[in-house]
This record gives C-alpha cells, structure tokens and sequence, in this order.
C-alpha cells in the first residue's frame, strides 16, 4: 500500500484511525519500557550518553526492520496469524483495539515499577484473549503459531544465558595478558558496536511484531478478514522505527537502570559480551522465524555474564522480580485482553 492510499483510507474509515492511533501507542509504549533493555548496558558502563544512545538506537532499529524484512519476514507473518479474526470484520477491528489497549495498560503498569516487561508477549497474549472474547473460546487461538512463541521463549532464555557466559569466559581468557587501560578503551568502542548491534536486532524482532499487528488492524477496517501474503512498504518501517525511538527517549532510563545497573554491575567487557550474545541469539531465532522477547534474550544474556564471574555477582532479587513478571505476561494480559474485548464489544 502506498503512503498516499493509506492516508485516504484513514480520512475515510474512522475505525482504521484508530486502530492506527492504538497501533502506534503500542509502538510508542515498547520504545518506552521495551526498546531500552537494547542499549541499557552502553549507557550503564558509560561507554554512550543516554542522548547518543537514543539515536543509535534509532537508527539501528530501523536498519534492523529494513535488513530482517527483506531476509526474512516470518515473524511478521507469525504475529499476524497468532489469533483467528474471521468472522464480522467490524467486531474483529473493535476486539483487536481493545487488545492494543489492554497492553497499553499492562506496560503502563510494569513502566511504573521500573520492571523490564516483554511488550512482544504482552502483545501476542493481549490479541489471544481478545480473539477468545471475539470467538467465545479457545478456537480463537491457533496452536501452531503459539508453538513458535513457547519455542521462541524457551530459546532465548536458554540460549541468552548460556551464550552471555560463554561470551564473558571467552572474553577474560582471549585478554588475561592485556593492558587493563588498552582493553578498556578497546571494549568502549566495543560496547557502542553492541548496543549498535542489539538495536538492530531489537528492530529486526519487535519491529516486525507490530508491522503484523499494524496490517492485520488496516486488513480488518477494510472488511478483509485474512491476508495469506502482504508486503511491508518501506514508509510503515520507518514510522514503526521513529515511534520507537521517541518512546526510547521519553520513559527508557527507569529500565535502563534496571537491566544495565541493578541486575549485575558490570565492566565494559562484560557489558559488551552481554550485547553481543544477545544479539548472536536474536539473529539466530529471527533467521528461524521464532518470535522472541529482546528483553528475555538481553536480561538472560546479563544474567550470564554476571554467573560468568561469580554467581553472587548476580542481583538474584531483581532477577526474580523479572521472572516472575514474564510469567505473569501471559495469564495477565491474555486476560485483560480478554476482559477489554468483552467490555467493547459489548459497548460498540
């Protein structure tokens, strides 16, 4: 769809703007508290300015939506079929917006508490309850998409953790010999070169999440109930990066602080194994097309990192305060999502 059509459509269909306004609130609300968990360990080790590292990340996120459509677009494809929205096209637009708000309200509420959340799992839980509400049960839901998801969750909390340690060994073995001043001015630029990195994946995953969710919401106010193939035109990638980006800089610090700060207090070596082994671990699950949490994937990759050097090292306290929030993610918006759903279409 070209930008010009898009506009036309939204002056006209008054229930497509705001699926749109909701949309971008969604977008804007993972910049806030999701975005952040990207480049919290350069501005931790100030390695970056939170200003500097804002920017990176928007940029970088964009070359992530852009590179990642190209290669390989699944996890769009995933997200869009998550859920059955057949049926009257009218309902299904007011029960997907009621999911967009009921994740709004999820991460507003994880925002306040400084809790790294996954806005990916909030989202796909949020559409799931919602399309129970819209079908009356669980045939709103289609197993084999949600197979990715678990398989995705498993993934990169295994594979985060694993590889953050391997990359923190590796790193204190290769640079036992090494000047301590050289290495850490090696690994400042090392650290930029990650928190470059984890933005681009960051972009890569969530930004194609919510480039589905975004066409199926522009597919339902047009009364098109399914979509088997669709492109994603180059203006929605960068209006999804942009939307990101302002969210990063508005509310991104509190969670900064909470990943980069409190988990594990960490050295640029550490901060930079971290990056690079959740984004290793990223690529590989966006190249499967399994959809993945980036904040799953860089808190396993910090955890990591800091079991890596002793595990007292790890702020366990924190780390189960995350924990316990992710498994509460899917039960909890699921639900919300459910409850709005009902309470909308019982008003519109």
């Amino acid at each position: 769809m070209e930008i010009q059509d898009f506009f036309l459509h939204l002056v006209q269909q008054p229930a497509l703007c705001i699926t749109v306004v909701l949309t971008l609130a969604v977008i804007l609300v993972n910049g806030w508290t999701d975005a952040p968990n990207a480049i919290a360990t350069c501005v931790s080790t100030r390695s970056m300015s939170p200003r500097a590292a804002v920017v990176m990340a928007a940029v970088f996120n964009f070359l992530g939506v852009l590179f990642m459509t190209f290669v390989n677009r699944t996890v769009a494809e995933t997200v869009y079929h998550i859920a059955d929205f057949h049926g009257d096209p009218q309902e299904a637009s007011v029960a997907l917006c009621a999911a967009l708000f009921a994740v709004v309200v999820w991460a507003a509420f994880a925002w306040k508490f400084g809790i790294p959340t996954s806005e990916s799992h909030a989202l796909i839980a949020g559409v799931s309850g919602a399309a129970v509400a819209l079908h009356g049960g669980i045939e709103g839901i289609r197993a084999e998409e949600w197979g990715k998801v678990l398989y995705g969750l498993v993934l990169s909390t295994f594979l985060g953790f694993v590889m953050g340690w391997a990359a923190a060994k590796a790193i204190e073995f290769l640079f036992r010999h090494s000047d301590r001043r050289k290495s850490m001015r090696f690994f400042q630029g090392g650290q930029i070169v990650g928190g470059a990195a984890m933005a681009f994946m960051h972009g890569a995953q969530d930004g194609q999440k919510f480039m589905g969710i975004f066409l199926l919401g522009v597919s339902l106010a047009q009364g098109r109930e399914d979509i088997v193939f669709f492109e994603i035109p180059l203006w929605l990638m960068g209006l999804c990066s942009a939307t990101m980006a302002l969210g990063t800089s508005i509310g991104g610090y509190r969670i900064m602080k909470a990943v980069g700060m409190k988990l594990v207090h960490m050295e640029r070596y550490q901060g930079f194994a971290a990056d690079m082994a959740a984004a290793g671990c990223l690529f590989v699950s966006s190249l499967s097309g399994a959809p993945v949490s980036t904040t799953h994937t860089k808190t396993a990759a910090v955890m990591g990192v800091g079991a890596a050097r002793r595990i007292s090292a790890v702020n366990w306290g924190i780390a189960w305060e995350m924990v316990l929030t992710w498994g509460l993610t899917f039960p909890g918006c699921g639900l919300v999502g459910y409850l709005m759903a009902r309470l909308f279409l019982w008003i519109f």
